[in-house]
Protein backbone atom coordinates (compact mmCIF):
# COMPACT_ATOMS: atom_id res chain seq x y z
CA UNK A 1 0.00 0.00 0.00
CA UNK A 2 1.42 3.59 -1.38
CA UNK A 3 1.34 6.45 1.48
CA UNK A 4 -1.05 8.19 -1.20
CA UNK A 5 -3.44 5.09 -0.77
CA UNK A 6 -4.45 5.89 2.88
CA UNK A 7 -5.92 9.36 1.37
CA UNK A 8 -8.41 7.26 -0.35
CA UNK A 9 -9.54 4.57 3.17
CA UNK A 10 -13.13 5.42 4.22
CA UNK A 11 -13.17 7.00 7.74
CA UNK A 12 -13.78 4.11 9.50
CA UNK A 13 -10.80 2.26 7.96
CA UNK A 14 -8.81 5.65 8.68
CA UNK A 15 -10.30 5.49 12.26
CA UNK A 16 -8.77 1.95 12.87
CA UNK A 17 -5.56 2.58 11.37
CA UNK A 18 -5.02 5.90 13.51
CA UNK A 19 -5.85 4.06 16.93
CA UNK A 20 -3.39 1.52 15.80
CA UNK A 21 -0.41 4.09 15.52
CA UNK A 22 -1.42 5.85 18.57
CA UNK A 23 -1.22 2.20 20.65
CA UNK A 24 2.35 1.28 19.19
CA UNK A 25 3.46 4.77 19.52
CA UNK A 26 2.70 4.85 23.32
CA UNK A 27 4.37 1.26 23.04
CA UNK A 28 7.67 2.43 22.15
CA UNK A 29 7.40 5.32 24.78
CA UNK A 30 6.99 2.94 27.12
CA UNK A 31 9.72 0.91 26.47
CA UNK A 32 12.56 3.49 26.57
CA UNK A 33 11.10 5.39 29.54
CA UNK A 34 11.52 1.86 31.78
CA UNK A 35 15.04 1.43 29.79
CA UNK A 36 16.22 5.21 31.54
CA UNK A 37 14.45 5.66 34.18
CA UNK A 38 14.64 1.70 35.55
CA UNK A 39 13.85 0.53 38.89
CA UNK A 40 14.32 2.29 41.90
CA UNK A 41 16.47 -0.66 44.24
CA UNK A 42 14.48 0.94 47.58
CA UNK A 43 14.74 -2.48 49.56
CA UNK A 44 17.77 -4.74 47.92
CA UNK A 45 21.16 -3.89 50.30
CA UNK A 46 23.18 -5.37 47.93
CA UNK A 47 23.43 -1.96 45.74
CA UNK A 48 25.29 1.17 46.70
CA UNK A 49 23.06 4.04 47.65
CA UNK A 50 19.98 1.92 48.62
CA UNK A 51 20.05 2.72 52.69
CA UNK A 52 17.49 5.22 52.48
CA UNK A 53 14.00 4.40 50.78
CA UNK A 54 13.70 8.50 49.96
CA UNK A 55 17.38 7.81 47.85
CA UNK A 56 17.22 8.02 44.28
CA UNK A 57 19.75 6.02 41.51
CA UNK A 58 21.20 8.58 39.06
CA UNK A 59 20.16 7.48 35.62
CA UNK A 60 23.86 8.02 33.92
CA UNK A 61 25.49 6.15 37.03
CA UNK A 62 25.10 1.79 37.20
CA UNK A 63 24.41 0.41 40.33
CA UNK A 64 27.61 -1.31 41.90
CA UNK A 65 27.89 -3.05 45.03
CA UNK A 66 29.11 -3.43 48.26
CA UNK A 67 32.70 -4.47 48.28
CA UNK A 68 32.34 -7.83 50.87
CA UNK A 69 35.96 -8.45 52.35
CA UNK A 70 36.03 -12.52 51.05
CA UNK A 71 35.95 -14.67 54.16
CA UNK A 72 39.28 -16.35 55.04
CA UNK A 73 39.19 -19.86 56.17
CA UNK A 74 39.47 -20.85 59.63
CA UNK A 75 41.28 -24.08 61.28
CA UNK A 76 40.36 -25.90 64.00
CA UNK A 77 39.73 -29.44 64.86
CA UNK A 78 36.60 -30.67 63.86
CA UNK A 79 35.63 -34.40 63.59
CA UNK A 80 33.64 -34.93 60.09
CA UNK A 81 30.85 -37.33 61.20
CA UNK A 82 29.13 -34.32 63.72
CA UNK A 83 30.77 -31.14 62.79
CA UNK A 84 27.43 -28.57 62.25
CA UNK A 85 26.82 -26.51 59.14
CA UNK A 86 28.42 -23.39 60.24
CA UNK A 87 31.71 -25.36 61.14
CA UNK A 88 31.92 -26.64 57.67
CA UNK A 89 31.45 -23.43 56.49
CA UNK A 90 34.42 -21.63 58.29
CA UNK A 91 36.54 -24.28 57.10
CA UNK A 92 35.94 -23.02 53.64
CA UNK A 93 33.64 -25.61 52.36
CA UNK A 94 31.37 -24.57 49.73
CA UNK A 95 27.38 -24.51 50.78
CA UNK A 96 26.94 -27.33 48.07
CA UNK A 97 29.67 -29.25 49.50
CA UNK A 98 28.34 -29.05 53.11
CA UNK A 99 24.77 -30.26 51.98
CA UNK A 100 26.58 -33.19 50.38
CA UNK A 101 28.01 -34.39 53.69
CA UNK A 102 25.06 -33.79 55.25
CA UNK A 103 23.09 -36.14 52.71
CA UNK A 104 25.92 -38.38 52.96
CA UNK A 105 26.34 -39.16 57.26
CA UNK A 106 22.02 -38.96 56.35
CA UNK A 107 22.44 -41.64 54.23
CA UNK A 108 23.94 -43.64 57.11
CA UNK A 109 27.35 -42.71 55.61
CA UNK A 110 30.14 -42.90 58.25
CA UNK A 111 33.81 -41.61 58.05
CA UNK A 112 35.99 -44.01 59.60
CA UNK A 113 39.39 -42.54 59.04
CA UNK A 114 40.75 -39.42 57.52
CA UNK A 115 41.18 -40.86 54.06
CA UNK A 116 37.03 -40.89 53.93
CA UNK A 117 36.88 -37.27 53.89
CA UNK A 118 39.17 -36.86 50.73
CA UNK A 119 36.02 -38.60 48.49
CA UNK A 120 34.28 -35.62 49.41
CA UNK A 121 33.30 -33.96 45.52
CA UNK A 122 35.21 -31.09 44.77
CA UNK A 123 37.67 -31.16 47.52
CA UNK A 124 40.91 -30.34 46.00
CA UNK A 125 44.51 -31.89 47.27
CA UNK A 126 45.96 -28.42 48.39
CA UNK A 127 42.34 -28.00 50.53
CA UNK A 128 42.72 -31.48 51.99
CA UNK A 129 46.56 -31.43 52.69
CA UNK A 130 45.38 -28.04 54.95
CA UNK A 131 42.66 -29.76 56.61
CA UNK A 132 43.65 -33.14 57.29
CA UNK A 133 46.26 -32.31 60.51
CA UNK A 134 42.67 -30.63 61.77
CA UNK A 135 40.32 -33.89 61.80
CA UNK A 136 39.55 -36.02 64.41
CA UNK A 137 37.26 -38.62 64.19
CA UNK A 138 35.80 -39.49 67.50
CA UNK A 139 36.89 -43.65 68.72
CA UNK A 140 32.40 -44.12 68.87
CA UNK A 141 32.58 -43.91 64.68
CA UNK A 142 35.67 -46.97 64.25
CA UNK A 143 35.05 -49.89 63.50
CA UNK A 144 34.46 -52.11 66.53
CA UNK A 145 37.13 -55.07 65.16
CA UNK A 146 39.48 -52.06 66.80
CA UNK A 147 38.17 -52.85 69.64
CA UNK A 148 38.17 -56.76 69.86
CA UNK A 149 42.23 -55.84 68.56
CA UNK A 150 42.95 -53.70 71.43
CA UNK A 151 41.17 -55.99 74.32
CA UNK A 152 43.48 -58.96 72.43
CA UNK A 153 46.71 -56.62 72.30
CA UNK A 154 45.68 -56.02 76.66
CA UNK A 155 45.39 -59.39 76.86
CA UNK A 156 48.91 -60.61 75.12
CA UNK A 157 50.52 -58.26 77.45
CA UNK A 158 48.87 -59.16 80.64
CA UNK A 159 49.90 -62.87 79.83
CA UNK A 160 53.54 -61.43 78.79
CA UNK A 161 53.79 -59.75 82.18
CA UNK A 162 52.81 -62.89 83.71
CA UNK A 163 54.78 -65.53 82.00
CA UNK A 164 57.62 -63.04 82.94
CA UNK A 165 56.90 -63.30 86.19
CA UNK A 166 56.47 -66.97 86.58
CA UNK A 167 59.74 -67.31 84.47
CA UNK A 168 61.64 -65.00 87.06
CA UNK A 169 60.80 -67.43 89.62
CA UNK A 170 60.72 -70.69 88.06
CA UNK A 171 64.69 -69.46 86.42
CA UNK A 172 65.81 -67.14 88.90
CA UNK A 173 70.01 -67.45 87.46
CA UNK A 174 69.84 -65.64 84.69
CA UNK A 175 73.42 -65.10 82.39
CA UNK A 176 75.52 -62.12 83.33
CA UNK A 177 76.30 -59.47 81.11
CA UNK A 178 79.38 -60.20 78.33
CA UNK A 179 78.00 -63.84 78.55
CA UNK A 180 76.44 -64.69 75.01
CA UNK A 181 73.69 -67.54 73.92
CA UNK A 182 73.54 -68.62 70.35
CA UNK A 183 70.43 -68.28 68.36
CA UNK A 184 70.62 -70.83 66.51
CA UNK A 185 72.34 -73.33 68.49
CA UNK A 186 69.93 -72.70 71.49
CA UNK A 187 66.38 -73.57 72.56
CA UNK A 188 63.86 -72.22 74.27
CA UNK A 189 64.79 -73.14 77.35
CA UNK A 190 68.34 -70.97 77.37
CA UNK A 191 66.78 -68.21 75.56
CA UNK A 192 64.83 -67.57 78.77
CA UNK A 193 68.12 -67.41 80.56
CA UNK A 194 68.50 -63.82 79.40
CA UNK A 195 67.22 -61.13 81.22
CA UNK A 196 64.06 -59.71 79.89
CA UNK A 197 63.19 -63.07 77.57
CA UNK A 198 60.19 -65.31 78.92
CA UNK A 199 58.40 -67.64 77.77
CA UNK A 200 56.66 -65.41 75.42
CA UNK A 201 59.70 -63.67 73.75
CA UNK A 202 61.36 -67.00 73.95
CA UNK A 203 58.97 -68.47 71.52
CA UNK A 204 58.83 -65.61 69.59
CA UNK A 205 62.77 -66.05 69.02
CA UNK A 206 62.14 -69.67 68.39
CA UNK A 207 58.89 -69.35 65.85
CA UNK A 208 60.53 -66.71 63.64
CA UNK A 209 64.22 -68.80 63.24
CA UNK A 210 62.41 -71.11 61.88
CA UNK A 211 60.65 -69.20 59.38
CA UNK A 212 63.82 -67.47 58.31
CA UNK A 213 65.83 -70.73 58.27
CA UNK A 214 68.43 -69.27 60.90
CA UNK A 215 69.58 -66.28 61.99
CA UNK A 216 72.38 -63.85 60.58
CA UNK A 217 72.49 -61.28 62.61
CA UNK A 218 71.26 -60.08 66.34
CA UNK A 219 69.21 -57.26 64.84
CA UNK A 220 66.84 -59.65 62.82
CA UNK A 221 65.45 -59.74 66.60
CA UNK A 222 63.83 -56.20 66.05
CA UNK A 223 61.44 -57.60 63.18
CA UNK A 224 60.08 -59.22 66.23
CA UNK A 225 57.04 -57.16 67.32
CA UNK A 226 57.72 -55.59 70.69
CA UNK A 227 61.00 -57.30 71.25
CA UNK A 228 62.66 -55.78 73.94
CA UNK A 229 66.16 -53.85 72.20
CA UNK A 230 68.48 -54.68 75.72
CA UNK A 231 68.25 -58.25 75.20
CA UNK A 232 70.19 -58.17 71.90
CA UNK A 233 73.28 -57.81 73.34
CA UNK A 234 72.97 -61.62 75.17
CA UNK A 235 72.68 -63.38 72.22
CA UNK A 236 75.18 -64.21 69.33
CA UNK A 237 75.44 -65.81 65.96
CA UNK A 238 76.68 -68.36 64.38
CA UNK A 239 75.28 -68.76 60.63
CA UNK A 240 77.10 -71.63 59.45
CA UNK A 241 74.14 -74.14 59.43
CA UNK A 242 71.78 -71.57 57.55
CA UNK A 243 68.71 -73.29 55.85
CA UNK A 244 69.23 -71.83 52.19
CA UNK A 245 66.53 -71.64 49.39
CA UNK A 246 66.79 -73.03 45.77
CA UNK A 247 65.37 -70.20 43.72
CA UNK A 248 65.48 -71.84 40.45
CA UNK A 249 63.52 -75.17 42.08
CA UNK A 250 60.75 -74.18 44.60
CA UNK A 251 57.79 -73.19 43.59
CA UNK A 252 55.87 -69.83 43.96
CA UNK A 253 53.82 -71.22 47.27
CA UNK A 254 57.07 -72.03 48.71
CA UNK A 255 59.29 -69.31 48.07
CA UNK A 256 56.84 -66.42 49.79
CA UNK A 257 56.70 -69.01 52.86
CA UNK A 258 60.02 -66.63 53.56
CA UNK A 259 59.52 -64.23 55.80
CA UNK A 260 61.84 -62.04 53.13
CA UNK A 261 60.05 -62.83 49.91
CA UNK A 262 56.49 -61.37 49.82
CA UNK A 263 53.80 -62.74 46.54
CA UNK A 264 54.94 -60.20 44.06
CA UNK A 265 58.72 -61.01 44.90
CA UNK A 266 58.01 -64.74 44.16
CA UNK A 267 56.15 -64.12 41.19
CA UNK A 268 59.15 -62.07 40.25
CA UNK A 269 61.32 -64.79 40.44
CA UNK A 270 59.11 -67.44 38.45
CA UNK A 271 58.68 -65.23 35.63
CA UNK A 272 62.27 -65.07 35.16
CA UNK A 273 62.87 -68.31 35.35
CA UNK A 274 59.94 -69.04 32.76
CA UNK A 275 61.57 -66.04 30.26
CA UNK A 276 65.07 -65.93 30.99
CA UNK A 277 66.17 -69.27 32.48
CA UNK A 278 67.88 -70.29 36.03
CA UNK A 279 69.18 -67.45 38.12
CA UNK A 280 72.45 -67.21 38.78
CA UNK A 281 73.09 -63.96 40.65
CA UNK A 282 70.42 -62.18 42.63
CA UNK A 283 71.60 -58.80 40.99
CA UNK A 284 69.77 -60.20 38.29
CA UNK A 285 66.81 -58.92 39.65
CA UNK A 286 67.93 -55.47 40.66
CA UNK A 287 66.28 -53.37 37.82
CA UNK A 288 62.74 -55.11 39.03
CA UNK A 289 60.73 -52.72 41.60
CA UNK A 290 60.11 -55.09 44.15
CA UNK A 291 63.62 -55.98 44.65
CA UNK A 292 65.71 -52.98 46.07
CA UNK A 293 69.19 -53.09 47.00
CA UNK A 294 68.30 -53.76 50.72
CA UNK A 295 65.96 -56.80 49.86
CA UNK A 296 68.42 -58.00 48.04
CA UNK A 297 71.06 -58.00 50.53
CA UNK A 298 69.26 -59.22 53.22
CA UNK A 299 67.67 -62.21 51.40
CA UNK A 300 71.39 -62.99 49.78
CA UNK A 301 71.96 -64.89 52.93
CA UNK A 302 69.03 -67.24 52.75
CA UNK A 303 69.22 -68.29 48.50
CA UNK A 304 71.21 -70.45 46.24
CA UNK A 305 71.19 -71.29 42.67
Amino acid sequence: MKLSDLFYLNRHDRRILLVLLSVAAVAFGLMFFVDEKGDEPTSYAGFAGSTSSTSKTSPTSSPSYYQQPARRPERFAFDPNTADSTQLLRLGLQPWQVRNIYKYRASGGIYRKKEDFARLYGLTVKQYRELEPYIHISADYLPASTLIKEEQREEQQVEQRVEHQRDTLRFPVKIAEGEHIDLNAADTSLYKKVPGIGSYYSRKIAEYGRRLGGYVSTNQLDEIENFPSEAKKYFSVNASNVHQLNVNRLSLNELKRHPYINYYQAKAIIDHRRLQGPLHSLSELRLLPDFPAEAIKRLEPYVCY
